[in-house]
């Protein structure tokens, strides 16, 4: 989508276009992450941040693999230990 000039109003207000709120998925009482990236400002939909997120862990955990049950196996085992 193309860059599109929006202003912003008082207390700091920024609009963001309808047609961008849809291709993000976002809508009016979303909550959304917002950040400086590099000198641009970044808005995501707390959705598209978890699935990148995921991606990135991803890379580090195999797939089937749930850190959660490994994490609880773990605690367990520790447990026993003691």
């Amino acid at each position: 989508m193309d860059a599109q000039r929006v202003k912003i109003v008082d207390g700091g207000k920024l609009v963001i276009p309808a047609a961008m709120r849809r291709e993000l998925g976002i809508a009016t009482g979303d909550t959304v992450l917002v950040d400086v990236d590099h000198g641009e400002l970044r808005v995501r939909s707390v959705p598209r941040a978890l699935e990148r997120a995921r991606a990135i862990l991803r890379k580090y955990v195999p797939e089937g693999v749930g850190l959660a049950d490994e994490l609880i196996a773990e605690r367990r085992r520790e447990a026993e230990r003691e």
